[in-house]
């Protein structure tokens, strides 16, 4: 009865005070403020992609080849014409999603993993250690380049590949952070009252386990970015004429001194965005650093 009295009055105060520090940290953080007005940015140039003033991304204007940034071009033309802009904003849409859904897909893979073998243990726990080891071994960039070769290009195929690359870093966070929070004194109370398996995870260890797990997904979106781009710049991502950054970047690379601007916008983009994302995860693991709570 003692247990039963105490445990919601502790996982309120519990859930109160961070909540608070939370607001209070992020909303001070200047360089979080910062990287989520880039990622806000960009987010909504992808969105308003569709509806936005901007002249076709795969039009082409054999008159206008490689042409500078001018009224008519804010940012020029590429080797065939095609303006720059609207293929930049066009790309972000590319580059974005291949971010979001690759992790979504590491996170919605990983974290079940994780949780498994961190509450199961034994040799439920060997098994997904020794695999998240295995995949471990390989460098994430070779690991999806080999996984988007083997199913053949395309964007659809390079979000598996990352996503399945980053698994495993899921997986470990997951893991670790389900055993800490095993030791708890409020999981030995939730047991003396009887509580199931199905809700001790639901109710206790995932909502425990999130704030490490939203801090990786925000910094390996960042992550997927560069990988997306690294891809596509390699032919295995977005193919033509579709618009990519990192595609962009594999075409300009031929027209360095040409046309210096085909390489400039896709390249800052791609840093400004990633910049964004990381200065966003930092802002967001300082907030709910859970030792100066």
């Amino acid at each position: 009865m003692t247990a039963t009295a105490e445990l919601p009055v502790q996982q309120d105060a519990v859930a109160a005070k961070p909540q608070s520090r939370f607001r209070k940290k992020l909303t001070s953080s200047r360089s979080a403020f910062f990287g989520g007005i880039l990622v806000l940015f960009f987010v909504v140039v992808a969105l308003l992609a569709p509806i936005l003033p901007i002249a076709d991304p795969i039009a082409t204007d054999w008159l206008a080849v490689r042409k500078p940034p001018t009224s008519a071009h804010p940012f020029g033309t590429d080797e065939i014409g095609r303006d720059m802009l609207s293929r930049m904003i066009w790309g972000a849409r590319a580059s974005l999603l291949a971010g979001v859904i690759s992790v979504a897909i590491a996170v919605l893979l990983g974290v079940p993993f994780g949780v498994l073998a961190g509450y199961c243990r034994g040799w439920t726990d060997t098994v997904i250690s020794r695999f998240t080891e295995a995949l471990l071994a390989a460098p994430f960039l070779i690991l999806a380049i080999a996984l988007a070769a083997f199913m053949g290009p395309s964007l659809r195929n390079v979000m598996i590949a990352i996503g399945l690359s980053a698994m495993p870093l899921f997986i470990r966070i997951a893991r670790g952070q389900t055993m800490a929070v095993m030791t708890e004194d409020y999981i030995e109370s939730a047991r003396a009252i009887g509580i199931g398996h199905g809700a001790m995870v639901w109710r206790y260890i995932l909502p425990n386990i999130f704030p490490p797990i939203l801090i990786q997904a925000t910094l390996t979106i960042a992550t997927a970015i560069i990988a997306e781009a690294s891809l596509s710049f390699l032919g295995l991502g977005q193919q033509p004429p579709a618009p990519s950054w990192g595609s962009m970047l594999n075409t300009a690379k031929n027209f360095l001194e040409q046309a210096p601007w085909m390489a400039l916008y896709p390249g800052a983009s791609i840093f400004l965005v990633v910049l964004g994302f990381n200065l966003l995860g930092d802002g967001l693991r300082d907030a709910l650093d859970p030792r100066e709570i």
